[in-house]
């Protein structure tokens, strides 16, 4: 007999806990280090008025790498010069009732002009401690006080043969 939930009398099934998604960091060297690109979420999207990081789901039979390339280019329109993995976050997607693990890049991209998808309705390059203020998840702070430590040199240093993923 199947488990049942103690509230509902529903039966109970495992939570799914399955890599999902990317966020990608994009940055473009500044005169005194990075750069950070923030996204506002257009009126007809999803969190309407939030600045994020690029996000987007990871297509059935593609690698989190070509996802977050894919992303960047489908949101931004930017040409790509390293792409470098960061960490992984955990949340629940209320919607399939899931763990999501988002996969999370660092993208570091050539000077040009920013395209945005219909998804985003600005825009804006800031300094490490203004995108702070601005991103709305406690999370891409903290992704970006990641990339301060680990990117300070505007390489991985130490670590470029284990972040590095193609550049």
């Amino acid at each position: 007999m199947a488990a049942r939930s103690a509230r509902r009398g529903v039966p109970a099934r495992d939570t799914v806990v399955r890599a999902g998604v990317v966020d990608v960091f994009v940055v473009r060297s500044a005169a005194r280090g990075w750069s950070h690109l923030v996204l506002r979420r257009a009126q007809a999207t999803r969190c309407p008025g939030t600045w994020e990081a690029v996000h987007g789901r990871i297509e059935r039979g593609e690698t989190p790498p070509a996802a977050a390339r894919r992303e960047v280019r489908e949101e931004t329109g930017l040409a790509m010069e390293r792409l470098y993995a960061l960490t992984v976050n955990p949340f629940f997607m209320k919607s399939t009732g899931s763990v999501e693990l988002a996969v999370a890049f660092v993208a570091v991209v050539a000077p040009g002009p920013v395209t945005l998808s219909p998804e985003h309705d600005a825009h804006a390059w800031l300094t490490r401690a203004a995108a702070r203020r601005r991103y709305h998840w406690p999370r891409e702070r903290e992704s970006l006080d990641h990339i301060a430590v680990l990117f300070r040199d505007g390489t991985a240093g130490n670590a470029e043969d284990a972040l590095l993923i193609d550049g």
